[in-house]
């Protein structure tokens, strides 16, 4: 990530919204939002496949579900935050990833530039490829602040995307006992 190239965009916003880049509150802003950057867009700089390595062997093939994974991302369309829970499970194929895993997988795609759409396909893609399971399960649920604190303004709205692989595409039953699962 280009720290100076950062701190140069933000002083020119500074200068374009009007504001005096020397001004005393202003002065450290360009440095802050540059390591905040580097903290929020983390997850280009990160691979899924290395943190859903860590598996164990298992006899059953049960399903495995994570729920209410809390997250923060950017929109890519706005640069402002969406946030929300992530739900996940998976049919696994004698091996399991260990739980934390999951939540792991989430927060590499969520600090990226994102749209939720994508986002929550590429958590179910990387699940699926990288544990070889029967089939994943993924819900997203986020409000994005470029809806409730500009353009229509419609706090508390609420935005769910799915992405099904494999037999829970295909599964009705088996969505049936996610969608269960996740009530309880």
């Amino acid at each position: 990530m280009d720290q100076d190239k950062i701190r140069e965009g933000v002083r020119l916003l500074l200068e374009g919204i009007g504001e005096d880049t020397g001004r005393e509150g202003l002065i450290e802003t360009p440095d802050r939002i540059a390591r905040m950057y580097e903290e929020i867009c983390g997850g280009y700089t990160q691979n899924p496949a290395e943190v859903l390595s860590k598996v164990f062997s298992v006899e059953d093939s049960e399903m495995v579900m994570e729920k209410d994974i809390t997250f923060y991302s950017m929109c890519e369309h706005h640069m402002m935050p969406f946030f929300g829970k992530a739900h996940i499970a998976y049919i696994p194929k004698n091996k399991v990833v260990g739980i934390s895993k999951l939540a792991r997988t989430v927060e590499i795609f969520a600090r990226r530039l994102q749209i939720q759409e994508r986002m929550t396909g590429q958590i179910a893609d990387a699940i699926m490829e990288c544990l070889d399971a029967d089939g994943v399960m993924v819900v997203l649920e986020a409000e994005h602040l470029c809806m409730t604190m500009r353009g229509v303004k419609k706090p508390g709205s609420k935005t769910i995307t799915v992405a099904t692989r494999g037999v829970f595409a295909t599964d009705e039953n088996l969505k049936r006992q996610f969608y269960d699962m996740l009530k309880a």
